[in-house]
């Protein structure tokens, strides 16, 4: 018998997402990145704190990497895929021409995965003793948490950003305008303005210092 087909809602959804992806993110390497590295970042966040409470607690066939003796953490293998994505960084980006969009899509989800394994550890190696499960542990969370808003406004935030800095701008040049208009206002007030009515302002003061100069006759 053939294989039943998905259905048909299932395979316009799909369809319809990878128009968006290809539309919204493959049109600019720069998001992509940061959204692959986004998102590699939070699910391999999410798995490894999954994994290490199933070791705590016994639950799977998981336990600890030890090398003679040594329990080898899982931020050790962060740094070590972070020197790595950092060396092929500095080989390849900018040296041989335009790098290929699967080199550039690779380094970003290792990137992503080294960035979760070395801060979920945060705190062993801020206060270099092991306490992930101690109350300075929480650290390690506030570091995910932050990091992982940064990486976030990089890829959705971009528009927000550049919304708010086209506000800024029209507020600053409407604040210009309206100190413009106010010292042109004060000019014509003070009679400066030479399209300002006669006997109006400054005229009606010319007067009274005009009529201030005329000789007072004194009784002899």
């Amino acid at each position: 018998m053939p294989a039943p087909r998905p259905p048909r809602r299932r395979r316009h959804s799909i369809r319809r997402f990878i128009r968006v992806y290809q539309h919204r993110l493959a049109g600019d390497p720069r998001r992509e990145r940061l959204f692959l590295a986004t998102l590699a970042f939070l699910l391999t966040f999410g798995l490894i704190r999954a994994l290490v409470y199933s070791i705590r607690y016994n639950i799977g066939p998981f336990h600890n990497v030890s090398v003679g003796g040594t329990h080898v953490h899982h931020l050790v293998w962060g740094i070590l895929l972070l020197l790595v994505v950092g060396y092929v960084a500095l080989v390849e980006f900018g040296t041989r021409g335009p790098v290929s969009n699967l080199v550039t899509r690779l380094g970003a989800l290792a990137f992503g995965i080294g960035a979760a394994l070395t801060l979920d550890e945060f705190a062993l190696w801020l206060n270099l003793q092991d306490v992930y499960w101690e109350k300075e542990g929480r650290i390690s969370i506030d570091a995910v948490l932050i990091f992982g808003g940064i990486l976030m406004v990089g890829v959705f935030g971009r528009d927000l950003i550049r919304g708010l800095i086209h506000e800024a701008r029209a507020i600053a040049s409407g604040v210009e305008w309206a100190e413009h208009a106010a010292v042109d206002e004060l000019d014509r007030l003070e009679g400066q303005d030479p399209d300002a009515p006669a006997g109006a302002g400054g005229g009606a003061s010319a007067g009274r210092l005009d009529s201030s100069k005329e000789p007072v006759d004194r009784p002899t």
